[in-house]
């Protein structure tokens, strides 16, 4: 296939947008009926999960699906034309999907390392966005989504889930509502099994994939099977590790219940145990970050199963908060427990909110073109995988490190600094300006 012309294609994505407004570009879905026209990209198990949640809003219909592997993209195609009735457009190259003017989202679920250019380009090309976690694949390409969102004017949300959920809606009005005062402490337990690797030596791609557009930003390297599919995770140049998989999610409500941003000093410690294979990030770490006040956060990633669950706690100046993960269905929610001054005894539980479907969130939203109904802006998710990507450059250069928020950069350490952003392979390079 031939390259996208990215001049022409810019200017033609700019020149559609001036003057836009977000009001101005949900005025024709007004009408709870007129249809949102939406692009699948990625179908692993959460791009087949985005195409059911966006299928599943009145006046959405999911029109085109995009994967490099060719095998992923037929399944997924007929799977969606069996359940809707519909034959989606199938691409191996996003790029022919945001070329495509009758799209109007862009719902991105593919390797952590395509996540930041697929949303920009998205925006760029005029269509709104639905981003699963982490957003990004370093910090500084979270800033960069959110300047494209701005600049272009689009909707763009994150897939953090369990800010729809209505029992973790409840715990944080209880908790901003300050039922334990004020929070100086803030933790989660986060243990997950993960088998070992083993090794793979390099060796030609299969026929069904399209190595180089798996590869997009990252490195030119060869294939080898522990890539393809979902270990990249376990891979700097594509994956963040199980923090950055998992870790937006529960880091998310820490800082969440917290109502903080990036810490001023991060300390992250672990290691690989258990049998060695050829994995590249931690399956266990430890993580300290600290706020200007002095509050902190803490969290815990296990990979070498301990029988433990998964769960919070919020300590504050009058009592402290604990939750336990709770997944029913399709709902990633929790059970609370509050305990106040010394007792040992939880108060009387108040109960919690309805779901709310968070794809629908995203929908409802940009029909009514009020971004403020977003549960899940790209800033949250900007910054709860930034606690992630903090975590991960303490750990990589094996020190504590002071961080100004504002800046978002670290404070004399150039090195760390360094890992804030990466090289990329052209044509699929972040663009510095968006």
């Amino acid at each position: 296939m031939q390259d996208v012309n990215r001049r022409k294609f810019l200017k033609a994505s700019s020149a559609s947008l001036v003057g836009a407004s977000l009001m101005g570009t949900s005025a024709r879905w007004a009408g709870a009926n007129d249809r949102i026209r939406v692009a699948v990209l990625g179908l692993g198990g959460r791009g087949r999960g985005h195409i059911r949640e966006a299928s599943a809003n009145q006046g959405v219909e999911v029109v085109a699906l995009c994967d490099p592997d060719r095998k992923r993209l037929e399944t997924a195609a007929a799977e969606h034309q069996k359940a809707a009735g519909v034959k989606a457009r199938c691409e191996t190259d996003l790029r022919r999907i945001l070329e495509d003017k009758e799209i109007d989202v862009v719902s991105v679920a593919t390797t952590n390392h395509w996540h930041a250019l697929a949303t920009i380009w998205a925006c760029q090309a005029g269509k709104h966005v639905y981003v699963e976690k982490p957003v990004s694949h370093n910090l500084a390409e979270g800033r960069k989504m959110i300047e494209a969102a701005r600049k272009y004017k689009r909707f763009v949300a994150t897939g953090t889930q369990r800010r729809s959920n209505g029992s973790f809606r409840k715990v944080m009005e209880l908790l901003h509502g300050g039922v334990i005062g004020d929070i100086y402490l803030a933790r989660c337990e986060y243990p997950q099994p993960r088998p070992a690797l083993g090794f793979k030596q390099p060796e030609p791609p299969p026929s069904w994939l399209e190595w180089d557009l798996w590869l997009g930003p990252a490195p030119q390297q060869p294939y080898h099977a522990n890539l393809v599919h979902y270990n990249w995770h376990w891979f700097w140049d594509f994956g963040n590790g199980e923090i950055g998989n998992n870790g937006p999610h529960f880091l998310d409500i820490l800082r969440w219940g917290m109502r903080k941003g990036l810490p001023v000093r991060v300390q992250s410690v672990g290691g690989r145990f258990g049998e060695k294979d050829q994995a590249q990030t931690p399956n266990t770490q430890r993580t300290t970050m600290v706020y200007e006040d002095g509050s902190e956060l803490v969290n815990d990633i296990r990979g070498v199963f301990a029988g433990e669950g998964f769960s919070w706690d919020f300590f504050g100046s009058k009592g402290y908060m604990h939750l336990n993960y709770r997944h029913l269905g399709t709902s990633y929610g929790c059970t609370y427990e509050v305990f106040l001054g010394r007792s040992k005894t939880p108060e009387p539980n108040q109960g919690e909110y309805p779901d709310v479907e968070h794809y629908s969130n995203f929908i409802t939203a940009l029909r009514a073109g009020k971004p403020e109904l977003l549960n899940a802006d790209i800033t949250e998710g900007h910054l709860s995988a930034g606690l992630c990507h903090l975590a991960n450059i303490s750990y990589r250069v094996g020190r504590e490190l002071r961080f100004d928020p504002k800046t978002e950069r670290f404070v004399g350490d150039e090195e760390a600094n360094r890992l804030l952003d990466c090289r990329y392979r052209k044509p699929f390079a972040v663009p510095e300006k968006v």
